[in-house]
């Protein structure tokens, strides 16, 4: 036996004080007269309190410590040495697939060895690898060979890039003739189908031997089970008991490496999720991902052409977008796993460089926007339109049948426009001018309308020229309701999806360099159940793809491969024996010699086959005899469990025991009263916790922490509703100094307590993020809590004492504003820059101060004084490196921020003059309100109150008056957090020309 802990042994020094503790007597008690209590000298006591510990109960305590001591010794007990078997032939098994990778080398290695071993015993050699050969060839039984020929094909093997065939290795091994021979096989513990035909051929042939490489890890990267924007593989591993920490490689198209990214699998986890956050501009350049140190055709994941994002665009009509019933709602689930979205009016979604821009019913009604539209067509754009009451002609009354107007038409917007008139019955000659890729009909076709179908339709095969040939059409799609195409002689050259009976449900036509095409139905289910299908997500992805030139086939195409993976993971010309796979079995074959993986087809239709893309788990693999290390012995036995169950035993037993002595039982009374009933119970309470104890035991190598769920007790950011402010309040006479602190700095950990609700949830604060620099800490507190004093002075907005947060660790979601100084040390996290995402995401906003100008990155010695600041340049970009920052400009006194409270023209804090950087107007979400707000005026300095009161900073270079309108932009902000794009509204602009005093 050995003791992996030695020193833990020392422990065992402790057992004489145990024993010397447990047998100690405590003192003599003191005999005091007290003449009011002899008649107590009466009375007898039912049971006398032991002096000591009785001997066996101070045994059991003794050997639960004794054995608490050498488990955590961990004692394990050598596996011995299996001793050569036989002298017969000897049938050497190696598993050369895909998951022997790993230690290949030490796995040659160890056969050569084992070659040498049988040549110098005189034995004869039978040798059998369990992958299918390259040349597609099926196994054939083993025939003798020489050690010399053995070794030569060991010298020349390399791993194969597909699955061992273990049930056809069994099928050759059959064929033999009975030998009394023995058997080595060099397994890669993984199981596979036929292991139990394979485990019955080794046996019936000799005494196996199975050796197993323990330092050989067993992993594969497979495809996301589903597909979105982050996760875009999945790690298969078999489960260990330790954790175990690996890097994943992000490689590009030219095969330079794009990122590194950090991944820890659990202990005894056999799978887990890779994320991949990156930009979508980065992420479609991703060629491959492959696990760092791990090279194998396993570890190698492979993108082709339809794991790009596409950029597309959601046209809105600046309504709001309810759930289920939203003309965006299904469009944007079926395109977030597949394409980057952008959601906008026309006019931003035509300043950004799209593609494919998707219009919803009503979106294009306005003539001007439908002419910027066609421009942007004719230049080589993708626009998708999708029918429903606007098109149809409803909002003028025109439908007999009396079908509810179009909500989604923009108020104010002129609708009786040439489109409107081609949809109500006037065809136009050239309906491309309209946005229309064919002349419509007056109305739509409805059932039970009156132009009425017998039941609703289905949709017909998609023909060979359409793009989406080769999709399956569930037989439950069917259709209600659809904008009719007027028959001209070309209708079918247009058509790229039709109806049961002919008429068209997907047309297109060119325009210019671009294309436009129609859905005759609406983009939501009232039409039809289209939108509810996974057709509906299949025909979008493949008009993206198309309208970006990729032509990727989901039919009986043959594709030829080009580039293939070898066992070591590396991409190559194909083998000689492989084939073309059809596109429409891409999803369905695993790798064989036929197939190997790798990239088949043209550049613009390439598909990827990977080697794990039909694998969903890893499972370990029977033993078929008897275990061993490469060196020949069995496994080593862990002898910690056993000792630490034990102890846990004893104490149970030993707090067993002492409850039955304080309940006044004793071994005697046992025995004269009940002893069998007593021992009964102790026994069985012993047998129903001992099985307890070896599941925790043996659960002990894994560890899934408990998340906690936190409620929210409101709103985060803008229109929070927590406060708000008041326009008619005074704006002049205001001090130069705010009140005094009232409180003393708090930190945004919840109170203690399993009930308690943070402070932040029950008033409005201002949060700080903590940079680990004290003075930088508590000019921010101070800051933040003399701008709070003048807020609650000047306005009816009431906020409590500031926060100091950690993003990624404390919970932003309680706080309107986040005030951040940047630091040259400044290094965010993931999960601060997650945090700080959904912080901006759901309507806060991050006020970034540099608290000063880096000198190294001025240009204009000239210009405005500010404190020297260096290195926060490169910090800050640092910081805001992942954070989704909307294109910025520079702040003006037009901007809403600059009249939200004060009307303000200047912005200053410590320093004056400071450019504030702010989001472009119309790039913004959340009401168009800017998530993040930058300079480096360093406004925690002229903001800060001391414990006294007084304001301690100086401001450059006006002073006093430099603070107040300090003070009052730091009012601006807090109101913009609060109140969100209030006063952008066209009711207050005659209240704030009376104050301008126009």
């Amino acid at each position: 036996m050995i003791f992996l802990a030695p020193l833990a042994l020392l422990g065992l020094l402790t057992l004489p004080v145990v024993w010397w503790l447990l047998r100690a007597t405590p003192p003599t008690p003191r005999a005091q007269i007290f003449p009011a209590v002899a008649l107590l000298r009466t009375l007898r006591p039912h049971q006398n309190d032991a002096v000591r510990s009785p001997l066996w109960l101070l045994l059991v305590r003794l050997a639960a410590v004794a054995c608490l001591v050498l488990g955590l010794a961990q004692p394990v007990l050598p596996g011995d040495r299996l001793p050569s078997t036989g002298h017969g032939p000897l049938l050497l098994v190696m598993d050369d697939g895909l998951f022997s990778a790993s230690g290949w080398g030490r796995r040659i290695a160890t056969a050569q060895g084992l070659v040498d071993d049988a040549d110098h015993a005189g034995r004869t050699i039978l040798f059998v690898r369990t992958a299918p050969a390259a040349d597609g060839h099926e196994i054939q039984p083993p025939a003798p060979r020489a050690a010399v020929a053995v070794r030569q094909e060991l010298d020349s093997m390399r791993p194969a890039p597909w699955r061992t065939d273990r049930a056809a290795v069994a099928r050759a091994l059959s064929k033999l003739p009975h030998a009394d021979g023995s058997v080595l096989y060099l397994a890669d513990g993984v199981a596979s189908p036929g292991d139990d035909a394979f485990a019955r051929a080794l046996r019936a042939f000799g005494p196996v031997q199975e050796i197993h490489f323990p330092d050989a890890s067993v992993l594969a990267l497979a495809p996301a089970a589903e597909r979105n924007s982050t996760q875009m593989a999945r790690l298969l591993a078999l489960p260990q008991p330790a954790q175990r920490s690996l890097s994943v490689r992000v490689h590009a198209q030219d095969g330079g490496t794009l990122a590194v990214l950090p991944l820890v699998l659990p202990a005894g986890a056999a799978q887990i999720d890779v994320p991949v956050t990156l930009p979508t501009a980065v992420r479609n350049r991703i060629d491959q991902l492959s696990l760092a140190g791990q090279a194998s055709a396993a570890t190698t994941l492979l993108f082709d052409e339809g794991d790009r994002l596409r950029p597309v665009g959601l046209m809105t009509s600046g309504a709001a977008d309810t759930p289920l019933i939203g003309p965006l709602f299904y469009l944007r689930r079926a395109l977030a796993p597949t394409a980057d979205l952008h959601e906008g009016t026309p006019a931003t979604l035509l300043a950004q460089p799209l593609s494919v821009i998707i219009a919803p019913d009503g979106t294009l009604a306005n003539p001007a926007i439908r002419q910027k539209v066609k421009d942007w067509v004719k230049k080589g754009g993708t626009l998708i339109r999708f029918a429903g009451p606007a098109l149809a002609g409803a909002q003028h009354g025109a439908n007999a049948d009396g079908a509810e107007s179009a909500p989604e038409a923009p108020a104010g917007d002129d609708i009786d426009t040439p489109e409107a008139s081609t949809a109500a019955g006037g065809p136009s000659t050239d309906p491309t001018a309209d946005l229309l890729p064919v002349a419509l009909l007056d109305g739509s076709r409805q059932l039970g309308g009156t132009m009425t179908w017998g039941a609703p339709q289905k949709l017909a095969p998609f023909d060979a020229t359409s793009p989406f040939h080769g999709l399956d059409i569930p037989a439950d799609v069917t259709i209600s309701r659809q904008v009719l195409a007027s028959p001209v002689a070309d209708l079918a050259a247009h058509s790229w999806a039709r109806l049961a009976d002919g008429t068209p449900l997907v047309t297109h036509a060119a325009l210019g360099k671009g294309d436009i095409i129609l859905f005759h139905v609406s983009s939501t289910a009232d039409w039809s159940n289209l939108p509810l299908s996974g057709l509906f997500v299949s025909m979008l992805q493949r008009l993206t793809d198309h309208a970006n030139g990729v032509t990727i086939p989901a039919d009986d195409t043959l594709l030829a491969p080009v580039l293939t993976l070898d066992g070591d993971g590396v991409l190559g010309p194909p083998p000689p024996a492989a084939r073309g796979l059809k596109a429409s079995d891409f999803a369905r074959t695993a790798v064989s010699p036929a197939h190997p993986p790798g990239l088949y087809g043209p550049r613009a239709a390439r598909r990827a086959l990977n080697a794990s893309s039909q694998i969903t788990a890893l499972a370990p693999a029977t033993p078929v005899g008897t275990v061993t290390s490469p060196g020949g012995r069995r496994p080593d036995t862990a002898l910690a469990p056993v000792f630490l169950c034990a102890a846990a035993v004893l104490l149970l037993l030993d707090g067993l025991l002492v409850l039955a002595m304080r309940a006044g039982l004793s071994l005697r009374s046992m025995t004269k009263h009940g002893a069998g009933k007593h021992g009964l119970s102790l026994l069985l309470a012993g047998a129903l916790t001992f099985p307890a104890f070896a599941s925790a035991q043996s659960a002990s190598s894994g560890h899934t922490p408990t998340a906690s769920v936190g409620a929210s007790a409101g709103a985060t950011g803008t229109n929070a509703g927590t406060a708000s402010s008041s326009t008619s309040a005074s704006a002049s006479g205001f001090g130069d100094n705010a009140a005094a602190v009232s409180s003393p700095p708090s930190s945004a950990t919840a109170p203690s307590g399993p009930t308690a609700v943070p402070g932040a949830a029950l008033e409005t604060r201002l949060a700080y993020v903590i940079t680990g620099h004290d003075d930088i800490d508590a000019v921010s507190r101070q800051g933040l809590q003399g701008l709070s004093d003048y807020t609650n002075a000047r306005t009816s907005a009431m906020l409590g004492h500031p926060d100091g947060v950690r993003p990624g660790q404390d919970d932003l979601s309680y706080y309107p504003l986040l005030y951040w100084p940047i630091t040259p040390d400044a290094a965010p996290t993931p999960a601060m820059t997650a945090a700080l995402t959904a912080f901006m995401a759901h309507g806060g906003i991050v006020l970034i101060d540099t608290q000063g100008q880096d000198a190294g990155s001025q240009t204009d010695a000239s210009g405005p004084y500010a404190g020297d600041a260096p290195g926060t340049r490169s910090a800050l970009r640092r910081v805001t490196a992942g954070l989704p920052i909307p294109p910025l400009m520079t702040m003006t006194d037009h901007h809403l921020l600059a009249h939200t409270f004060y009307m303000l023209h200047e912005f200053p804090g410590r320093y004056a003059e400071q450019p504030v950087w702010v989001t472009r107007e119309g790039e913004a979400e959340n009401d168009d309100v800017s998530p993040v707000i930058i300079g480096s005026a360093d406004w925690a300095h002229a903001w800060a109150v001391d414990e006294s009161g007084n304001t301690p900073f100086a401001v450059l270079p006006d002073g006093a008056d430099q603070r107040q309108l300090a003070y009052r932009f730091g009012v601006n902000t807090i109101i913009y957090a609060l109140t969100g794009n209030y006063k952008a509204d066209q009711v207050h602009v005659p209240m704030l020309l009376k104050r301008l005093g126009e």
